[in-house]
């Protein structure tokens, strides 16, 4: 597949709007290693190629395993996450499949005993801006090119 339609030509307004929004996740205190890994899972989640391959690169600029980026999709079997990265991976496959999931209760709490109120909605605008990426990606037909 090919790219559909060159979106920031067309939308410059909107994609300037998301774009100030990535600009924001990187002030919120959460850990540039974790947002890449929770755009990666959703990403996963999501079947978006070329977001997995842009983030798992970026993850790799930043430092982040082959390990860990190998493993993400089954971070409930590793010990080699923490237990805050679990919270927020299990947060993000709660919010990317919400309309059949939903975000309980107890997973709630579980996430607000690492992260505090103001994180929390962090990372829940996080998750909801990796999700629109996806859709806009999969939706215009970008796919991923090897780098």
């Amino acid at each position: 597949m090919e790219q559909r339609i060159n979106y920031y030509n067309v939308a410059p307004e909107a994609l300037n709007i998301m774009m100030e929004m990535e600009k924001y996740t990187k002030t919120t205190g959460i850990d540039r290693k974790l947002r890449e890994l929770i755009k990666i899972r959703a990403s996963q989640i999501n079947g978006c190629a070329y977001c997995i391959s842009t983030h798992t690169a970026d993850a790799r600029k930043m430092g982040e395993t082959e390990q860990r980026l190998y493993c993400i999709s089954a971070w409930k079997e590793c010990t080699f996450y923490t237990d805050a990265e679990k919270a927020a991976l299990e947060l993000t496959e709660y919010v990317t499949l919400i309309s059949s999931k939903r975000v309980p209760d107890e997973l709630y709490h579980r996430v607000r005993e690492y992260f505090d109120e103001r994180q929390y909605v962090n990372l829940v605008l996080i998750i909801n801006l990796i999700n629109s990426w996806n859709r806009i990606a999969i939706a215009m037909g970008n796919t991923a090119t090897e780098k």
